[in-house]
């Protein structure tokens, strides 16, 4: 970290219309007279002037009109893929119950979802899905806990099931529309804080949820009320799943589930692992590829900072790597340009062998925004060892996980929007850091909500 100075920590929260031109009009042809002699002592110039003019204005307007069209159909926007029926009415068919012993059933063209002993049971999709918006209606019979997985996997096979699900809860807590991690995190979006959220979940009637999920952004809603709008890299397809928690009672339906594909995010290499072709060293230190592992190595008689730059800006991404910090302090810089005296000026997310690490820091200006504290630290970090660090930067929103454990969620107002990606040595520190993996995912054309 260039400076030690702690900054004062800045708080934060959480169809198309296709246009059709109008056809082309094409001139009525006019029949003309054949039984009329023309007056060959007086023939006058203003008729064939009047269609001379004429045929040069129709060939102009359907000119226009057929540069219209084309604009008006390069500049048309893509349209929406049609949602899929996950459920037909009628049949199970594309599902497949794991886990516990709850029984599903069809009444009514719904699918009725009653508690039975065991653990947890989930009906799932035998397909997976990647980018969609997720439409369903649900309805409690008889009040008891329940939810629908997202992006879910299953462990070695088994029906313990694991992944994002977009709760369903009755309970005085009122949490329906938050988001719980199944078998893994718990949960990673509550809804403690808005009551707006916690009074949309309807207890005796339907309910309309809306999960939209596009690269890292996730986002709920309850009967048109937005619940969740979640940051987070740890799953990117996956099946859906209809569960029927454990309990003594509990019965659930769901009708008019329907999905609609919005294509695949996935991480690409940003570094290659084999030389450092599209990056760029700038000051002190040595930068090199061995076994596999790109390896920043200074000094401490290096009083400069040394840097390994992207030749290439981003504006709004997400960024993963795989580090080891042996020795000196490192980082992960981000909507970074060059600049005097540090070599760069921008967002920096800490990496170092003992403290701070997943923090914020603005090199050339507010200094520390956001450190961890030292329960982050025990929960997240694996001093010595090999650790994963994703850093998301969508629109004004950062959010930065350390092994899954969100250490920074933070909506910067009016500051970077783009810039290159960096990773650091610091001057003045016997430096070893490794990376194994550094991979980048686009992100500019999702939107994301700021408040």
């Amino acid at each position: 970290m260039f400076s030690s100075k702690v900054g004062t920590p800045i708080s934060h929260s959480s169809g198309p219309q296709i246009l059709h031109p109008r056809p082309v009009h094409q001139p009525s042809t006019i029949k003309r007279a054949t039984n009329v002699t023309p007056n060959t002592h007086h023939i006058s110039r203003r008729p064939l002037l009047s269609r001379l003019t004429w045929a040069l204005l129709v060939s102009s307007f359907a000119i226009s009109q057929i540069s219209l069209v084309h604009f008006l159909h390069a500049e048309e926007p893509a349209k929406k893929p049609a949602p899929i029926l996950l459920f037909d009415g009628q049949t199970l068919d594309g599902w497949k119950k794991v886990g516990g012993d709850a029984t599903y059933s069809i009444e009514n063209g719904e699918i009725v979802g009653r508690v039975g002993p065991g653990p947890n049971t989930f009906l799932r999709t035998q397909a997976t899905y990647g980018d969609f918006e997720l439409k369903y209606d649900v309805k409690l019979d008889t009040p008891g806990n329940s939810g629908v997985q997202f992006r879910s996997h299953q462990k070695d096979g088994t029906g313990r099931t694991f992944g994002y699900q977009c709760e369903i809860d009755p309970s005085p807590r009122q949490w329906t529309g938050g988001i719980y991690d199944e078998s893994r995190r718990g949960w990673i979006y509550s809804l403690d804080k808005d009551e707006q959220a916690r009074k949309a979940f309807k207890i005796d009637d339907w309910n309309t949820f809306v999960i939209t999920a596009r690269g890292p952004h996730i986002t709920t809603s309850v009967n048109g009320v937005r619940c969740a709008d979640l940051i987070d890299t740890a799953d990117l397809e996956g099946f859906i799943a209809l569960q029927v928690h454990s309990g003594k009672a509990g019965q659930i339906r769901w009708r008019n589930i329907q999905l609609t594909p919005l294509g695949q995010s996935a991480w690409k290499p940003l570094w290659n692992q084999k030389d450092l072709a599209g990056f760029r060293a700038i000051g002190g230190g040595e930068w090199k590829v061995a076994d596999g592992e790109l390896v920043g190595t200074s000094s401490k008689e290096e009083s400069r900072h040394g840097l390994l730059i992207t030749e290439d800006a981003f504006r709004d991404f997400a960024v993963r790597v795989e580090f080891k910090a042996i020795t000196g302090n490192s980082g992960l810089y981000f909507r970074c340009v060059e600049a005097d005296p540090y070599g760069v000026a921008g967002f920096q997310a800490e990496i170092d062998p003992t403290k701070d690490v997943g923090g914020l820091y603005e090199t050339n200006g507010r200094a520390w925004i956001f450190q961890p504290s030292a329960e982050q630290l025990k929960k997240a970090f694996k001093p010595g060892e090999w650790n994963e660090m994703t850093v998301v930067a969508l629109g004004e929103r950062i959010v930065i996980h350390l092994n899954g454990i969100k250490t920074v969620d933070f909506i910067d107002k009016g500051g970077r929007a783009a810039g290159k990606i960096a990773l650091q040595l610091h001057g003045g520190d016997d430096m070893d850091v490794r990376f194994r993996k550094v991979e980048i995912m686009r992100l500019d054309d999702i939107a994301c909500c700021t408040e």
